[in-house]
């Protein structure tokens, strides 16, 4: 949700335009401040940042994307799994990139389908679609390992890249996943619902960019640490995943994507009913990464409006309210940024500061000062009398 000074908008963020009073009611009943979620200047990942704002250190605890992504679509990793995260891809006859996101391809159930009759020597596949472009893959067998590259460039305009080992010990692994991407990519080309999206005038979803391998994080739960019982409403599987593995209970909210179109009205009726037997409830809105991506400040706007007006249902039913985000997405760069990002805690006990918007230049000036993101949950937790005194 966080920004640079957009010219469109009148040299103002996409939260400094917005009309916003429930959130600015927060700022002006709390304490306000900026975060660097990572480090000062460090552009957060979606998945290190979510850790950070739990209370992790991600460079002691980060083990690579895919396992919160396979973790957040239900699968049970075991020792030894590798996993990655997949994204549904456009490519041309000479596998150049046209479009990392297939058109924002949403109903692909029918192409995971296929892609789980593929099988390879002497390895399971787990395969399963998640929301919208986005994909877990998991490889299950003896030998393996996540010291390997991508096959994702990250951008368009290049060739998708053959995964290569890192050590000697990959290279299996490396010759398993170029050989999954080359058999995947015919089961794709071919498939039904890519010829009637040529049909359509629609990216055809013909190719798997595959990043992030990893193995399952040995993570402290968040009662262990903090002593509250917490729960997570998200539609993302990343930010899922990340919960799930925090000990977190994972609530799906029924209509929400983790689209700018998603039902917020879905989502704010499961944080209701999670607060009645949890003491932290986090709430993941992934539309404000898609707009930003898209370079779309329109869009980015009317989000943080429908939101604000989500949040008018929360105002009384819960003692404590943070307003947080993960990184900072200008539509300028359309890609994380390391700009820290704007934190505003309200709550009983809390010392006002005077802050009365919620917004990037406003925290600033807030009495929280600048905090990294793994410092959030222990300053909540202490407000909320669940501190553990340091010393005698």
């Amino acid at each position: 949700m966080a920004d640079r000074p957009v010219a469109a908008l009148g040299n103002r963020t996409p939260l400094e335009a917005a009309r916003k009073p429930n959130m600015d009611e927060i700022a002006k009943r709390g304490i306000s401040g900026l975060m660097d979620t990572i480090a000062p200047g460090v552009p957060p990942g979606s998945d290190t940042a979510h850790l950070a704002l739990l209370g992790y250190d991600p460079y002691e605890t980060y083990t690579g994307r895919g396992p919160f992504e396979a973790a957040g679509a239900g699968i049970d990793l075991r020792a030894g799994d590798i996993a990655l995260r997949a994204n549904y891809a456009t490519v041309d006859d000479d596998l150049v990139i046209r479009d990392r996101r297939a058109g924002r391809i949403h109903d692909t159930a029918q192409l995971a389908k296929a892609i789980q009759q593929i099988k390879l020597p002497g390895v399971q596949i787990l395969f399963k679609s998640t929301v919208g472009h986005r994909a877990t893959l998991v490889l299950r067998g003896k030998g393996l390992s996540h010291e390997i590259t991508d096959s994702d460039p990250h951008r368009t305009g290049t060739k998708v890249l053959q995964v290569k080992p890192l050590t000697k010990k990959a290279a299996k692994t490396a010759g398993l996943l170029n050989e999954f991407s080359r058999e995947s990519h015919q089961v794709l080309k071919y498939h039904p619902l890519n010829k009637e999206r040529v049909g359509q005038g629609l990216p055809q979803a013909n190719c798997l960019l595959l990043r992030g391998a990893g193995v399952a994080p040995h993570l402290a739960p968040l009662q262990e640490k903090f002593g509250l019982e917490s729960a997570c409403v998200a539609a993302a599987a990343l930010v899922k995943g990340v919960c799930r593995m925090a000990g977190m209970k994972v609530i799906d909210a029924p209509g929400a994507t983790g689209g700018v179109d998603t039902d917020l009205n879905a989502k704010c009726e499961a944080v209701l009913r999670a607060l009645e037997t949890n003491e932290l409830v986090l709430l993941h809105v992934k539309g404000f990464d898609e707009a930003s991506h898209d370079g779309n400040a329109v869009a980015k706007v009317q989000l943080i409006e429908r939101v604000d007006a989500m949040i008018g249902s929360l105002l009384a039913a819960a003692d404590f309210i943070v307003l947080a985000v993960d990184h900072t997405t200008p539509v300028s760069v359309r890609e994380h940024t390391g700009d820290p990002v704007p934190i505003t805690i309200a709550g009983p006990g809390v010392r006002g500061d005077g802050v009365a918007s919620y917004d990037e230049r406003a925290a600033a000036r807030g009495g929280i000062g600048r905090i990294r993101g793994k410092d959030l949950l222990p300053i909540l937790a202490d407000l909320m009398g669940k501190g553990k005194k340091f010393g005698a």
